[in-house]
């Protein structure tokens, strides 16, 4: 398999919220927020600039305020100008942004409500690992909290699931991911912390295969970006995105 291949075909997003300083996109999965590397495929950078292209050639810009995996779908802020990109970076610093998620997750919860407040670390700091990216919950990590509210249970006979609301409190890498997984409800489809960390590695190096689609379900993690809060010129700006169509498959009877 060539392994530059591109892994979304397009610029995949649909616009739920702008004004003449912000945009506010509903980014699909598995799409990547801008370029990186030497890959030759389309990102959210491309297309978000494709669709601002009056506004760049006259004196606007492109500035991500949050940004998302590549296998996590929903909610990205974009600043337009300069002045957007300054007022909503100050608030996010402020932690003044408030943002909700949408997890399937294996297994089923007993609690309704859980908080997780584990400190989180890159984990080749403290254990060996062969994936570079992978964090751990440790207590020399950086100070982390997450609320989580069960909201429903998946009905498939064979494969057990609920579907998690998130509420991060902090914005620490795979933060979600990794506190889901320390609780023991790590993320369908998550190839690193689902279990098994060569889901990751044979991912890598073959792609996905039939075999990877056994054992995980989803060919990428089932974390979606539903909710967000932001202030903006003296209003609190609020944007919401439903459970996306592959997501929800997988709490239905089949």
């Amino acid at each position: 398999m060539d392994y530059d291949m591109p892994k979304a075909v397009e610029a995949d997003f649909r616009v739920l919220y702008e004004d003449d300083g912000v945009l506010v996109v509903d980014k699909a999965a598995p799409l990547l927020m801008h370029p990186t590397g030497d890959k030759n495929e389309p990102t959210l950078w491309h297309g978000v600039r494709e669709l601002l292209a009056y506004e760049l050639a006259t004196g606007g810009q492109v500035s991500f305020i949050n940004r998302l995996d590549r296998e996590t779908s929903g909610i990205t802020l974009i600043a337009k100008t300069s002045e957007a990109a300054s007022a909503l970076g100050k608030a996010m610093q402020e932690r003044l942004l408030h943002k909700e998620y949408l997890a399937v997750v294996q297994g089923l919860p007993l609690w309704q409500q859980a908080v997780c407040a584990e400190p989180i670390l890159r984990m080749e700091e403290v254990a060996p690992t062969r994936i570079h990216v992978r964090q751990c919950c440790h207590p020399r990590g950086k100070p982390c909290r997450t609320e989580f509210v069960r909201i429903e249970q998946g009905r498939h006979p064979e494969h057990a699931c609920s579907l998690i609301r998130c509420f991060p409190h902090t914005g620490r890498m795979h933060q979600i991911r990794v506190h889901l997984a320390h609780l023991g409800f790590p993320i369908v489809g998550d190839k690193i912390y689902g279990g098994d960390e060569t889901c990751y590695l044979d991912f890598m190096e073959q792609g996905w295969t039939p075999s990877l689609a056994a054992r995980l379900r989803l060919s990428r993690h089932a974390l979606h970006a539903c909710r967000l809060s932001f202030p903006w010129r003296g209003e609190t700006i609020t944007v919401e995105s439903p459970l996306p169509a592959d997501m929800r498959l997988l709490l239905e009877p089949r």
